[in-house]
């Protein structure tokens, strides 16, 4: 029998699945429904490109409901505030030093909810992976697309 893998994530990752999929469900899919019924009136459904048009959608949106449905009841939700300790882990912010001393800040989180420009990088990212486990005081090095990177690990926060 196959396992599960569960999917870490924060609760707003989670809420923000959980709207979109109600979304898709409340809004796109009564659109759809209606776009087919509105082809379907027209005639032949053979040489009726908006009929094959609001199918191939249908498709699309039944698809993403199912991905989305998937990732929620694998998801694994972790509330950061809970947590503590001095090793990175899911849900840690970390404080870091790069190699020209300049402060940078990450928190660990889902790869939903990944977005490096807000300062939150996903454990499976490269950075992610190295710093998973590491503690207080330890020097990392990130091999990227740019070149090797290298941080030194200043403080471990749960917020």
């Amino acid at each position: 029998m196959a396992t599960v893998e569960k999917m870490p994530m924060l609760a707003e990752g989670y809420e923000r699945l959980q709207t979109e999929v109600r979304h898709l469900k409340t809004v796109e899919r009564p659109q759809i429904i209606e776009a087919i019924e509105e082809a379907r009136g027209h005639g032949d459904l053979s040489e009726n490109a908006e009929y094959h048009a609001a199918k191939e959608r249908q498709g699309q949106v039944e698809a993403q409901i199912a991905d989305l449905d998937d990732r929620l009841s694998r998801a694994m939700v972790i509330d950061p505030t809970t947590l503590s300790g001095d090793k990175v882990i899911f849900g840690a912010t970390v404080h870091l030093r790069d190699e020209n001393d300049a402060p940078v800040k990450y928190q660990i989180v889902g790869q939903t909810e990944a977005d490096a420009k807000v300062g939150r990088i996903s454990y499976s990212s490269p950075l992610g992976r190295a710093l998973i486990g590491r503690t207080v005081g330890d020097e990392v090095e990130v091999s990227t697309p740019s070149g090797d990177r290298y941080y030194a690990i200043q403080k471990v926060e749960f917020i």
